[in-house]
């Protein structure tokens, strides 16, 4: 019996599961309305492999509690397998935002989604991040921080 992986992150699979138990990845069909996920607390996701000096913490919405570590200059954030940090959820643009390093620190940019990009209940365009700062993105709510 070959043994299935996943797409995305290729944890392997058990038969008939609907989603990827480590990444959320729909395995088949469309993307429907979410209920929180139970996550291990501890769960970490690279969102790049290298040395990382900041964090996004899914503090509610699907998967909670899972934490990207942010390493390197571009991120990119959104509902496409291929983002640097992937939140699969039909409240997100395929490409959502964007997060660029500057200066030592991470600016996020909307990439002209559906939804918005919030910071700390403010809509923005662009905006310079500060560790503790909460991130709205579709129904996901992210906490920035610095380490």
């Amino acid at each position: 019996m070959d043994e299935e992986t996943c797409p995305v992150c290729l944890a392997p699979l058990q038969g008939g599961e609907a989603e990827c138990p480590r990444c959320g990845f729909k395995l088949s069909g469309n993307t429907e309305g979410f209920k929180p996920y139970p996550v291990d607390r501890n769960a970490i996701v690279d969102a790049l492999p290298s040395t990382h000096d900041a964090t996004l913490q899914v503090v509610r919405g699907p998967r909670a509690g899972i934490i990207f570590k942010m390493a390197g200059d571009d991120l990119t954030i959104g509902r496409m397998p291929q983002c640097s940090i992937f939140l699969n959820d039909m409240t997100v643009s395929r490409l959502h935002a964007t997060l660029k390093r500057e200066g030592g620190a991470y600016i996020i940019h909307d990439e002209n989604s559906f939804n918005g990009v919030w910071v700390n209940n403010c809509n923005v365009e662009s905006k310079a991040l500060r560790s503790g700062d909460f991130i709205q993105i579709g129904s996901f709510s992210l906490l920035y921080e610095e380490e």
